[in-house]
């Protein structure tokens, strides 16, 4: 029998909520011996579902490495993945790939669009390659979501770099994973392409029910998250709920400012 989730203490999800992934004492090292480096220390996370989550830090905290193993993208030391009910760590290479394939959704800062497909092709391209019909209703939403209605027959040269990122998001979103992971996916993007791109992550969010994880260095970006998780030295040393960029980088420059955490 399935029960619902409610670990309290876990990075501060607690409750009852739904949780989309966690984390229960991860510990992610290379190297042995002398040369060991701990970039996972230990970490107990929840990422509640129906939720935007971003996880900040400085160069070197342990973020995208987080994020990495929690999308089943990177193997872990020690430790336990799951995803919803189903734990990913220990799981063979067929069955990783299958879960990543059906289960979890990916936007990166590269676009990683191909040149000579258009919008719509892109967009339905993992599924083609799954043998996967897409859900017409639900595409058609998603496309009408992120705004691109009147783009899918462009090809990418024919797109500016914030559509083409709205064309990756669309991607991510039209298979209907469980969980979307986002690497800097604002990166590539000046101000205010970045600003629509992450509206639109934010409106599938409140929306369309999506559960989004999203790694950033920018307070901007991470303002549009319902809660902010912060790494330092491998670990989580805190978390906001419903973050302000002022905030956020008040809480960035007190870490600056205190050098390693402890």
């Amino acid at each position: 029998m399935t029960t619902a989730v409610s670990i309290p203490k876990t990075g501060g999800s607690g409750g009852h909520t739904a949780v989309a992934a966690r984390a229960r004492q991860v510990v992610k090292a290379y190297g042995s011996g002398e040369t060991r480096v701990v970039a996972l220390d230990h970490v107990d996370v929840d990422i509640a579902r129906g939720r935007f989550t971003a996880i900040m830090g400085p160069s070197g905290s342990g973020k995208s490495t987080l994020m990495h193993c929690l999308a089943g993208l990177d193997t872990v030391s020690s430790g336990q993945i799951f995803i919803d009910e189903t734990e990913i760590t220990g799981l063979k290479d067929k069955k990783l790939t299958q879960l990543r394939r059906d289960r979890v959704g990916f936007i990166f800062q590269a676009f990683n669009l191909l040149p000579t497909l258009n919008a719509i092709e892109n967009i339905t391209l993992p599924m083609d390659i799954a043998g996967r019909k897409p859900d017409r209703a639900w595409l058609d939403r998603v496309v009408q979501t992120v705004g691109l209605a009147d783009r899918l027959k462009h090809r990418p040269n024919q797109l500016s770099g914030g559509q083409q990122q709205r064309v990756a998001v669309a991607r991510a979103l039209a298979a209907r994973p469980e969980i979307i992971f986002g690497d800097e996916p604002t990166g590539n993007l000046d101000s205010r392409a970045g600003a629509e791109v992450l509206g639109f992550l934010k409106r599938s969010v409140d929306e369309l029910g999506q559960t989004i994880v999203m790694v950033t260095h920018d307070p901007v970006a991470a303002s549009y998250a319902d809660r902010v998780l912060y790494l330092a030295d491998g670990r989580i040393v805190d978390e906001m709920h419903s973050p302000t960029a002022e905030l956020v980088l008040e809480r960035m420059k007190s870490f600056d400012a205190r050098g390693r955490v402890s």
